[in-house]
């Protein structure tokens, strides 16, 4: 599959050649530690908060297993960041459990430490960003002088294009996206069977061959037989329409709230992406222009209630902000009280969402109301921290980094990359 199948085409670096290459040939050719903020310790707190270190574990999923193990609702599970599944990631998590459940944890491939009493869970979002350690394998020659052209450029820019990476739409089958859009559409049965079916390769012969077999008969009661244990999410929706025939409604409300948000999410980064990349290829991504909003940066964290609309009495000192990294042009999240820009920005922005025939009021939901989605604004570029970058054995790069928290490696990488198909990335 290709990027501008989740709206990504183009780059900033065009001139420069790429380093090609593939990203998580291995788990420990990824490593993503958080950079959070811990709760204080409280000896009578309510609540534990640990490190947990995973390797090969999807957040969602690591969260259902480790609910189970400690028999208590996922909703009981806090964390501020969802990760990668090809990675080893570190993250902050509290647990609405007993201490000597917490210690007591036992799960391939995760350890659990840093273990203290807190009086308070974390939220998503909670979190100032992410440092990244990244190997590039089979990288072409002459990787490190493209790799050097590329920096030149993002040094430039001030930035990368803040594009939402394949992780937010599936490394392995990316369609969240459009089971969102059947969401919006409030076509729960086409969001149903394309969650279910949607066969790919890369998840295995007997997963594929499960799908593919539920994509073109529908028979619920031949798919529970045949989907592997594994697709956990998946039998439990099984199950429900097994038990409630035509309830696709109802077999949405199986999945946990977080990860059906996610739906919705991804089609509003869909849009987000075709913004941004239309931007790109009137090449304005590095202009302000009167009728941008702009958002302000802190220590390279972009502040959602500090919002400016470009103006001519402020678009010089507003260009100067933006060029010394304290703002960032932004561009539209699409929600139902989502604002949208002015001037060429704005044209943008309608003409994407006008062509998609949707309107704010697509984003609310009655039932259920946990999928409705406001919007926002985000900035059309990223910085990037404490950039390095080695040539290493084996025609592999090594990167090593810190982002601001929502941003995607992956989208800096591809950047330096340029390998169109996704699953380089995934």
């Amino acid at each position: 599959m290709k990027e501008d199948a989740i709206g990504i085409y183009g780059h900033i670096s065009g001139e420069c050649g790429g380093i090609g290459g593939r990203l998580k040939a291995l788990p420990e050719d990824f490593i993503v530690n958080e950079v959070s903020s811990v709760p204080d310790e409280d000896p009578n707190g309510r609540y534990v908060f640990a490190r947990v270190r995973s390797r090969n574990w999807e957040t969602n999923r690591l969260i259902r297993q480790l609910s189970r193990i400690l028999g208590i609702s996922r909703r009981r599970i806090y964390f501020a960041g969802t990760k990668d599944k090809r990675a080893i990631t570190t993250q902050a998590v509290v647990f609405d459990a007993p201490l000597e459940d917490v210690l007591s944890l036992r799960l391939k491939d995760v350890s659990i430490t840093d273990v203290r009493r807190v009086s308070s869970p974390i939220f998503l979002g909670d979190l100032s960003g992410n440092r990244f350690e990244i190997i590039v394998r089979e990288a072409a020659e002459g990787a490190y002088a493209a790799a050097g052209c590329v920096r030149e450029r993002i040094d430039a820019m001030g930035g990368f294009p803040n594009f939402f990476g394949v992780q937010r739409f599936g490394s392995v089958r990316p369609i969240t996206h459009i089971i969102g859009k059947h969401l919006v559409r409030k076509d729960f049965r086409a969001a149903v069977e394309d969650y279910l079916g949607s066969p790919s390769p890369l998840e295995g012969e007997d997963a594929y061959r499960a799908r593919k077999q539920f994509a073109e008969t529908g028979d619920v009661e031949t798919a529970l037989r045949s989907y592997p244990n594994r697709l956990g999410f998946e039998k439990a929706m099984l199950n429900h329409l097994a038990a409630h025939p035509e309830d696709w409604k109802g077999a949405i409300g199986i999945l946990p709230r977080n990860l059906s948000r996610m739906f919705i999410h991804a089609y509003q980064s869909y849009l987000f992406n075709m913004i941004l990349s239309r931007r790109m290829k009137d090449g304005l991504l590095g202009e302000v222009l009167k009728g941008d909003i702009v958002i302000g940066i802190y220590s390279g964290i972009p502040v959602k209630r500090e919002l400016f609309t470009v103006k001519d009495h402020n678009i010089d000192r507003i260009t100067k902000r933006v060029r010394d990294g304290k703002a960032a042009v932004t561009g539209a999240v699409f929600g139902h009280d989502a604002v949208l820009a002015g001037g060429v920005q704005g044209e943008i922005e309608r003409e994407i969402i006008e062509k998609e025939g949707l309107s704010p009021e697509d984003f609310r939901f009655s039932e259920p109301e946990y999928l409705t989605s406001a919007g926002n604004r985000r900035a059309l570029i990223s910085a990037v921290m404490e950039l390095e970058m080695e040539p290493m054995p084996e025609n592999s790069m090594k990167f090593s980094f810190m982002l601001p928290r929502g941003c995607y490696a992956t989208s800096l990488l591809r950047e330096f990359m340029k390998v169109d198909e996704l699953t380089a990335y995934g």
